[in-house]
């Protein structure tokens, strides 16, 4: 093991990679400017800086792809996204199905989201769940180094599109991360960070670690909460969410997202229908504002879940002693 920034484990999943497949190739914006060390290693043919246009370096990809290269493409912030809708969207998403498995495309997006860094609407958008929304993606937000590492390496293996968000806030964060070359992370398995009884909390990139804080502070009152971190939104590890809700009998979703069509509520929904029989409170949201992100620190902070908001989502669920009869099968 060894320490390491989520930067950094970005980068050395992409090196690994590389030296392991001479398919694998890198494009983005400055991405060659900022890891000469990957120029260095691998040349320019493998390695390229493009132009400040979302549309062609995602274009160009989707071709790369069906081509038979798997290229990872580095598109900075996630709202720049909405410029590439098309191509991964409407052919990397959607032209493998449409080939009838003719086609593969093997293709990561990194892109990074979330406050902590002041960057106002322009550059802060979690736009994850309308990813998730669309058909063919597969979408993974991390919230420590080794995740980082061994999610990424499991994208750039698979054989179809992944979008990778980088939570701003994470993105000089240390932890431990395995040496080892073919560490690798399943796309599809959720990660219970804490083991608890009398509620589950679930979410995901930086607001895993609010709601490890919360459930540190929550114990001293004789709460017990469970903290599982999805780190793959799209396929969702639902067997893990709904084994934990049945233990706990209760739910409070946790991310900085809005929380209008958001994650949170396609857990609501998941566990409304799933595990009904099992909830002793109703289903509880604790999101960030449907509102542009500032790019003031102060007012930032106002729209992203706190210890104190999922604390006292928390402590108002516990409180419900038995489900109301209004909300209870017949």
């Amino acid at each position: 093991m060894e320490m390491m920034t989520v930067e950094q484990a970005i980068y050395q999943a992409l090196a690994e990679e590389m030296q392991r497949d001479n398919r694998v190739i890198a494009m983005g914006e400055g991405i060659a400017t900022k890891q000469l060390q990957l120029v260095e290693a691998f040349g320019k043919e493998r390695v390229r800086n493009t132009p400040l246009a979302e549309a062609v370096v995602a274009g160009t990809a989707v071709g790369a792809a069906a081509s038979g290269l798997r290229p990872v493409i580095d598109m900075l912030f996630a709202p720049f996204l909405s410029y590439a809708m098309d191509a991964l969207v409407n052919s990397a998403g959607k032209l493998r199905q449409i080939s009838g498995g003719q086609f593969e495309f093997p293709l990561v997006t990194l892109a990074m989201t979330g406050s902590g860094w002041c960057v106002g609407g322009q550059h802060n958008h979690n736009l994850e769940a309308a990813f998730v929304h669309m058909p063919g993606l597969k979408v993974l937000m991390p919230s420590t180094p080794a995740d980082f590492k061994g999610l990424l390496k499991s994208a750039i293996r698979d054989n179809n599109p992944v979008l990778l968000f980088t939570d701003l806030g994470l993105l000089h964060s240390q932890g431990e991360v395995p040496r080892d070359t073919d560490y690798l992370v399943p796309l599809a398995k959720a990660a219970i960070r804490r083991i608890g009884t009398d509620v589950t909390l679930v979410s995901y990139a930086k607001t895993v670690a609010v709601c490890e804080l919360a459930a540190t502070q929550l114990a001293e009152q004789g709460i017990e909460a469970e903290v599982i971190d999805l780190r793959c939104l799209k396929p969702l590890d639902e067997t893990t969410v709904l084994a934990s809700v049945r233990k706990t009998g209760r739910l409070v979703c946790v991310h900085e997202a809005s929380g209008l069509c958001g994650m949170a509520a396609e857990l609501s929904a998941l566990v409304a229908e799933k595990a009904f029989e099992s909830l002793r409170a109703p289903v509880m949201r604790v999101t960030g504002a449907d509102a542009t992100p500032p790019a003031s620190w102060m007012l930032e902070q106002v729209g992203v879940p706190s210890v104190q908001n999922i604390m006292g989502a928390v402590i108002d669920q516990v409180a419900i002693k038995t489900m109301p009869a209004a909300y209870r099968l017949s």
